[in-house]
């Protein structure tokens, strides 16, 4: 912002123009008055006083003597300036107070409007001072309400989705057995009870979600072995990556710093990403697990071959029960919450995640930091 713009240059130039207006005023007066009764109407003479009066006596001269005159000229002059400058207060005043007056009366509708939940009111005021400024501050936050509530009417949308399946297909199933519909076998029990399975999963990924993002989830941050962690976690996923003829890969070196994190939290991590590259990665793909170290973080990836994601959609993934593929069955798409819930693990414990893919068929990685613990700081990698 130019610094004409600003507020406390505006409210200076005001008093400015009074005071030189004052100024201008007594100058201009007190010249006048000068002129007019210091010039115009010199002390009489004696001869000219025996002329008018007839009278040679000295003591009935009347001669108003030049401080007195002085001092009328500067108490008129001091009144009309004053005057003057009381006339250009006003008038100054009221332009300035209405440049200021009625922005700050919009911004105050426009946030009881706010409060009152209206999210769609916007301020328009074009000016280019700090109450400008106040007016984009209160725009913006206003977009960011109207998001929040869209995302929030999104939310309960998609819980009550993802409520709403398991429970139809429970209930369905349940009909049919009472009504002698579906038999009472063994694959018909295991669909109930996979059903009922996925219902409690998603409620339980729904109280930890909202634990995060309130910030109730407790991290006990301590130093960390991050490559006795990867082996563990490995050695768990082994059999289920074998099972559907994807490779895992670890790229890890065998020493690595310690890190700064909460080992429960990290596994979670972990957990949902390998769990997410196994769902999108088709048979006979690879997802490979890789860590370095610099000398003030650790970065891990995880990469994968499988179905990528379009450049579109790259900065919605970690949103709540956001999918790339709308279309996608519940049964092999998630829940949508599991990489919402990874990006709040990550930055409860210092660190930054992101995701990149080249496009639809090209794979996926996912990258996140950590801190590196104390003693391990400033070490080489």
């Amino acid at each position: 912002m130019r610094w004409p713009h600003q507020l406390r240059w505006k409210l200076f130039f005001s008093h400015l123009v009074i005071v030189v207006i004052a100024d201008v005023v007594l100058l201009a007066t007190a010249t006048f008055l000068a002129s007019i009764g210091l010039v115009h109407s010199a002390p009489l003479t004696l001869g000219a006083a025996a002329a008018e009066t007839g009278s040679l006596d000295p003591s009935g001269l009347i001669e108003t003597p030049p401080l007195q005159q002085f001092q009328a000229v500067v108490q008129q002059s001091l009144l009309v300036s004053g005057f003057a400058a009381l006339a250009a207060a006003v008038v100054v005043s009221l332009f300035v107070s209405r440049r200021i007056v009625e922005p700050l009366i919009t911004l105050t509708s426009v946030s009881k409007r706010l409060a009152q939940g209206f999210y769609r009111e916007r301020t328009r005021i074009t000016s280019d001072d700090e109450i400008a400024q106040l007016s984009r501050s209160v725009n913006q936050l206003a977009d960011a309400l109207d998001q929040t509530e869209q995302r929030r009417l999104a939310l309960l949308a998609d819980v009550t989705h993802e409520l709403r399946t398991p429970l139809a297909t429970i209930g369905g199933y349940m009909e049919g057995l009472i009504d002698g519909v579906v038999q009472p076998n063994h694959e018909t029990f295991n669909l109930i009870l996979h059903e009922s399975n996925r219902l409690q999963r998603l409620i339980e990924d729904l109280e930890l979600l909202s634990r995060v993002e309130a910030g109730q989830l407790p991290v006990v941050a301590r130093s960390v072995n991050l490559v006795q962690l990867i082996e563990a976690i490995c050695v768990q996923f082994e059999p289920i990556f074998s099972a559907n003829q994807v490779r895992m890969g670890i790229e890890v070196p065998l020493r690595l710093p310690l890190v700064w994190a909460d080992p429960d939290r990290l596994d979670q991590i972990l957990i949902n990403l390998l769990s997410n590259a196994y769902r999108y990665t088709p048979a006979g793909g690879e997802v490979v697990l890789r860590a370095w170290a610099t000398t003030d973080k650790m970065t891990v990836e995880v990469a994968d071959s499988g179905v990528g994601i379009a450049a579109e959609h790259l900065p919605h993934v970690f949103e709540r029960f956001y999918r790339v593929d709308k279309s996608r069955a519940r049964q092999s798409g998630g829940s949508g919450i599991g990489l919402a819930i990874v990006r709040h693990l990550v930055d409860a414990q210092g660190g930054d995640i992101s995701v990149w893919s080249a496009g639809k068929g090209q794979g996926t990685v996912f990258t996140f930091t950590l801190r590196l613990a104390p003693e391990s700081q400033g070490k080489p990698a």
